[in-house]
């Protein structure tokens, strides 16, 4: 199985790397694990809504041309279905008991992503309401990748 995570823009925090790593050396067990970083598109601070949406049609591209025809997509998005650890465990495993074996999940820019990736999601995730900083969520999302894979195994790790 193989599950990638592609993020628009670079992760300079070291406390997040560090977390980051240990879980992707944890799911190591159980998949080929990549993050993959985009480039984000330099913008003032205040942007009008046609470019925004320039801004974040760029992004987009840029996504679009890291994903396989045959990878299920997961964007995160706060409009997104909320689910449970379990619920999330239970779905990523039928998805490889259904033969999906490439699986990526998308973190779009501080604007979010673009119609086009919208339209290239499987699915929409979201891990609540609030807002959070993008560099924070490959953390959030790289440890509950790592709890269903726990979950699946029946490990009291999730516990």
């Amino acid at each position: 199985m193989n599950i990638k995570v592609i993020v628009v823009g670079k992760l300079k925090e070291k406390y997040l790397k560090q977390g980051i790593t240990e879980y992707a050396k944890r799911l190591s067990k159980f998949c080929n694990f990549e993050i993959i970083e985009v480039n984000d598109e330099q913008a003032p601070e205040k942007l009008s809504i046609a470019e925004m949406e320039q801004v974040k049609v760029v992004e987009g591209d840029r996504i679009l041309l890291k994903i396989k025809d045959k990878e299920y997509v997961f964007v995160l998005a706060i409009k997104g279905k909320e689910r449970t650890s379990e619920e999330f465990a239970t779905e990523l495993n039928k998805l490889t008991v259904y033969g999906t074996s490439d699986i990526t999940f998308v973190i779009g820019g501080s604007l979010g992503v673009s119609k086009k990736v919208m339209e290239r999601a499987n699915s929409e995730i979201s891990f609540g309401r609030f807002t959070l900083p993008h560099q924070l969520m490959r953390l959030v999302l790289t440890e509950q990748i790592y709890r269903s894979f726990m979950i699946n195994i029946g490990s009291p790790y999730h516990k």
